[in-house]
């Protein structure tokens, strides 16, 4: 007689998060200029204006990749606030 009431399935109000696709950019490591073991001073020279221009880029990139990761964040907290507010039983206004 019990074994119906087994048999009832529960509805999965799981939702799969939004993502945001990271660009390849982001994903990449930054790579930093290094001086030639016998540098003039030429090579110095060089080295500072190549590895500012580099570490610029790659602080673009770590600001993306902060930018889509709160971006996501808060596609998350709007979809789960979606999601309580549909759940909510029909009584209850706020």
């Amino acid at each position: 007689m019990t074994a119906s009431c087994a048999t009832q399935r529960l509805i999965s109000t799981a939702a799969p998060s939004p993502q945001i696709e990271t660009p390849a950019e982001v994903r990449r490591p930054c790579s930093l200029y290094v001086l030639p073991p016998s540098a003039s001073l030429m090579d110095l020279e060089l080295g500072y204006a190549t590895r500012g221009a580099q570490l610029v880029a790659c602080d673009t990139a770590r600001g993306a990749a902060v930018a889509i990761h709160d971006a996501e964040h808060a596609l998350e907290a709007r979809q789960a606030a979606e999601r309580e507010k549909r759940l909510r039983p029909w009584w209850k206004v706020w």
